[in-house]
């Protein structure tokens, strides 16, 4: 039996799409087994211990190997997404004895990676195991990084201080200040780590990708033909979604959520969700302003709160305690919106929650998976990017795909309680809200029809099989 390795960064997020490609590559060739690495976390990613266990138990083909911890200093580092890199970068030695043991045993076809990983492709080139890069984002994300050493020889400045829009063929003009908030700064860390990244892109076997190919098909044109490495030649791009997570996680127990029962007694498409991923936290200041909003919308709402980020530096890798919904709302808020709203402490079940027949329109944070999970449902999109590559996103969905409405905030991104108000009702209530509703619709059966058999994820799928059989 042959193997594919599956190395994802950490992080739930890219974990989550990492394994339900694994299940995807499964379900139509179930000759081959899959081998996931695990770097362990060394801070919040969510619960991926427990999600790990499910997965396990439910899918014997695929079986995880934890590497060993690495240590780390958390408070000298500027970002999670430095704390990433360096982990992966110290996880180098585990990667190869791991990739050794299990060629042991069985062929290796592929190691399938994440961007984060790429310190690991000299070990994979060394072993002569094809490599080929899996991107958690979308066609866009892959085709902005392809073109990054070309942006990077042509300017001295960094993102945050050019002022101007950035131009990568394919794409919708760029705003500097909306690219990937880890390399807005050429002299930090994650930056040179971020294209190092994109110098290896054009060496790989590969990319596959988690997005379908009439998503985003004028993207996907300029990189399958070339048009974003004009230094040289472009590996075959392999568009395999939308993966999604089959089940949510999070919630532990069988029983449904008590924001379900809700949604069952409101009218079909009448509640606006307003989710922000697992890492996406508001001040207190926020948390009252969207409040506001809400009330003054008139709209019925389903909003999961966090709370605010700590003060204490110390704790920003750690998850963030259960909210005081008394002291971060404005006060009798609750009381005031009861028969229109429903607020959701930490967690609710995103995938089943947008799936749900009351759903009429969801506030994001832009992150991709929840990006797919809405397209996949059909849901119409307010489009509030907080931090990684989702201001990028926004640019995407907002201008060239046409499934969001942009939310506006000022310098600090601060949203005041009248844009909230505004956008929420814009997405309910008006002709441009339909408008982006109907395309959202198109887009779903189209998602629906790329994974079905025939479609084309699947077929992509056997392409890619079918180049790993021919060598």
């Amino acid at each position: 039996m042959e193997t594919i390795v599956l190395y994802p960064s950490p992080g739930m997020g890219h974990l989550i799409s990492m394994v339900e490609l694994g299940k995807f590559i499964l379900k139509h060739h179930p000759f081959f087994k899959i081998v996931i690495l695990i770097v362990p976390p060394s801070f919040n990613t969510g619960s991926t211990a427990s999600y790990i266990d499910r997965v396990s138990a439910a899918t014997k083909s695929i079986t995880f190997r934890q590497l060993p911890p690495v240590s780390l200093e958390l408070d000298s580092f500027s970002s999670m997404e430095a704390v990433i890199f360096e982990a992966i970068r110290l996880s180098n030695p585990h990667v190869h004895q791991a990739l050794q043991h299990i060629s042991l045993t069985t062929t290796i076809t592929a190691l399938i990676m994440d961007f984060f990983c790429t310190p690991a492709f000299s070990i994979s080139t060394k072993l002569g195991i094809p490599t080929y890069y899996f991107c958690t984002s979308g066609v866009s994300s892959h085709a902005f990084f392809l073109y990054f050493p070309t942006i990077h020889r042509n300017t001295i400045k960094s993102f945050k201080d050019l002022n101007t829009i950035v131009h990568v063929p394919g794409l919708p003009p760029i705003p500097s200040s909306d690219v990937a908030k880890p390399i807005l700064d050429r002299a930090s860390t994650e930056y040179a780590c971020f294209l190092d990244f994109s110098l290896y892109l054009p060496k790989s076997a590969g990319f596959i990708v988690n997005s379908f190919d009439s998503l985003e098909p004028k993207i996907l044109k300029a990189v399958s033909e070339g048009s974003c490495n004009p230094d040289g030649a472009t590996p075959p791009v392999f568009c395999v979604g939308p993966l999604l997570a089959s089940e949510d996680r999070g919630g532990g127990t069988d029983d449904v959520h008590e924001c379900l029962k809700w949604l069952d007694s409101q009218p079909s498409q009448s509640v606006v969700f307003l989710c922000f991923g697992s890492l996406g936290l508001f001040s207190d200041k926020q948390l009252k302003e969207i409040a506001i909003g809400l009330e003054k919308s008139e709209q019925r709402f389903l909003w999961v709160i966090r709370s605010p980020p700590s003060e204490d530096k110390s704790k920003r890798y750690l998850p963030p305690p259960e909210p005081d919904l008394d002291s971060l709302l404005p006060s009798g808020f609750l009381d005031r919106t009861k028969d229109l709203g429903f607020v959701v402490k930490s967690w609710a079940p995103q995938v089943e929650v947008l799936n749900h027949k009351s759903i009429g329109g969801f506030v994001t944070h832009c992150g991709w998976n929840s990006v797919l999970e809405a397209v996949w449902a059909g849901v119409p999109m307010v489009a509030w990017p907080l931090y990684a590559e989702q201001k990028f996103n926004r640019v995407v969905l907002v201008e060239d795909l046409k499934l969001a409405l942009r939310i506006n905030e000022s310098e600090d991104g601060f949203v005041t309680a009248e844009e909230v108000e505004s956008r929420v009702r814009e997405l309910m209530d008006s002709d441009t809200g339909e408008s982006i509703r109907k395309r959202t619709k198109e887009k779903e059966a189209e998602a629906k029809a790329a994974i079905s058999e025939g479609g084309s994820s699947t077929v992509a799928l056997a392409n890619l099989i079918k180049s790993w059989k021919l060598g």
